[in-house]
């Protein structure tokens, strides 16, 4: 299990069934042709519940959710540029 904190502070914590996850793997392997799978990618690494935390926490006062924060805070889970907690 992965756990930790991106520099914004958002709490995240990742199964390790959700890191072995080939959906998971082939939906990064396109998203960086593919932008529009990010949202899969999240759902995906994160799961229903933290995703929605996770737009709740990058959400700006205007309601919107700015691509390039939702994007900072993947790429923070992905190369563990936050604090991590616990990695086991």
């Amino acid at each position: 299990m992965l756990k930790g904190i991106t520099k914004s502070g958002f709490n995240y914590e990742v199964t390790d069934e959700r890191l072995d996850d080939y959906e998971l793997i082939e939906a990064l392997a396109e998203v960086d042709t593919n932008p529009i799978l990010l949202p899969k990618v999240i759902k995906l690494l994160l799961g229903e519940s933290q995703k929605n935390e996770l737009i709740d926490h990058i959400k700006v006062q205007n309601g919107k959710v700015p691509m390039s924060k939702i994007s900072e805070e993947v790429l923070d889970i992905f190369n563990g540029t936050g604090k991590e907690i616990k990695n086991s």
